[in-house]
């Protein structure tokens, strides 16, 4: 009687065990999307107070608020590219909804619980020829039009301007090639009062994170041809209002181009996953009148002329460490902070052996090829008098009071 008590209170409680998981397992499937869900709402509520407090107006030829749409046109190929989006979106619509309303229409008009029995029947050429036919001629549809607007993306021939953009890990590098401003050369980088602002998480502007101290600057209705190359690793040229995007590649040359049809200031940014800085890599195009670009084009060259160093030419330590500071400013201190620290994997220059090494070749050298697998890249785009001048200024600045002074005449010997 007793061993029968037991066993019945044994299995009571196993009766209730078991109803006590299922209902665990119960409320843990209803708490998983629960949570699920509202994790989502909190995202999304997340951003969208992130937008709306940050993202304040449209920015023209750039990112709109709540942007659903492409951007705006600004070039035929783009104009183009538009079209050929709301041609296929609409006819992929009409097939959807045509397929599924013919399919729902099928299974709620023939249902059995309305007394209808499944047909037999074999295979109808008729229908296998219908279903074969019309896919066909609605992929030729797309296809024609689709391969056109490729076509004339591709063609770069006839180019009134030539430019080559050069990515950098983390900034373009301009040289102009062909056509009025051959000769002009510059780096554009991410405008430091924007990294500040990212740096303080405190983002301010409708062009945050998208202006930079030298824009690519191209004249109205002339076709201009885009050369892309990279100096570190896959880098991507795109200008949506442009409707391009061609990847700079290593080692290789990749070309694109582009056909303003109106003036003014037009923005897009690297679309590769370049490093850690990918998003402080904006492209800035400033479009200007024939008139305009040529005033522009004249007053560069004065520039070019003014600042054209010989390498030759003997600097004083004072001199040479106040040109180091501006150099270091505008591509070094991305990395490894203004007070020369580092960060994470970035070395710090102050106090590295490097640095403060009297043999000078060392730091020149990995300044003209980088080190690291690329982790430090290379600066070769620097003039010799750029490069000594920052040597100069890390090996006299923070606590480096080494008094050693790098000439232009050292990294040029060093470049051959």
């Amino acid at each position: 009687m007793s061993g029968g008590k037991q066993g019945l209170a044994w299995f009571a409680c196993s009766v209730s065990s078991t109803e006590s998981w299922n209902l665990v397992k119960t409320m843990k499937n209803f708490s998983n999307p629960l949570l699920s869900l509202l994790s989502r709402v909190g995202i999304f509520v997340g951003a969208w107070a992130a937008t709306a407090a940050y993202a304040v107006n449209d920015l023209p030829g750039g990112p709109a608020v709540n942007q659903l749409n492409l951007p705006p046109a600004v070039t035929k190929i783009a104009e183009e590219q538009h079209w050929l989006h709301w041609f296929m979106m609409i006819i992929c619509t009409v097939i959807f909804v045509a397929v599924f309303a013919v399919m729902f229409y099928s299974i709620w008009k023939h249902r059995k619980s309305v007394g209808h029995k499944s047909a037999t029947f074999t295979e109808s050429i008729t229908v296998e020829v219908i279903w074969t036919a019309v896919p066909f001629v609605i992929v030729i549809m797309m296809a024609l039009p689709a391969t056109k607007v490729l076509v004339a993306s591709k063609d770069t021939t006839n180019a009134d301007l030539t430019i080559k953009a050069t990515g950098y890990q983390w900034k373009w590098g301009y040289d102009y090639i062909k056509g009025e401003g051959e000769g002009l050369s510059y780096i554009s980088t991410l405008d430091s009062s924007h990294r500040a602002m990212s740096n303080a998480g405190k983002p301010e502007g409708d062009n945050y994170l998208l202006k930079v101290d030298n824009p690519l600057v191209v004249p109205v209705g002339q076709k201009v041809r885009v050369i892309t190359t990279a100096n570190d690793v896959i880098h991507a040229f795109a200008v949506p209002a442009f409707g391009i995007k061609q990847d700079a590649i290593p080692g290789f040359v990749r070309d694109t181009w582009f056909r303003a049809d109106k003036t003014g200031d037009f923005y897009g940014q690297c679309q590769e996953l370049c490093g850690k800085e990918h998003a402080y890599m904006p492209i800035h195009v400033k479009v200007l009148s024939a008139q305009d670009y040529s005033v522009w084009v004249d007053a560069e060259k004065k520039k070019l002329a003014a600042k054209a160093d010989d390498p030759a030419k003997v600097w004083a330590l004072d001199d040479l460490a106040k040109r180091g500071e501006k150099v270091y400013a505008a591509n070094c201190a991305a990395c490894h902070q203004a007070t020369g620290k580092g960060a994470g994997p970035i070395k710090a220059l102050d106090g590295a052996a490097v640095v403060l090494d009297a043999d000078h070749a060392k730091q020149i050298a990995v300044l003209l090829n980088g080190q690291n697998n690329g982790s430090m890249p290379a600066w070769k785009q620097l003039s010799d008098t750029e490069i000594a001048a920052v040597i100069t200024y890390t090996k006299n600045n923070w606590s480096n009071k080494t008094g050693q002074i790098v000439q232009p005449a050292e990294v040029l010997a060093a470049r051959k």
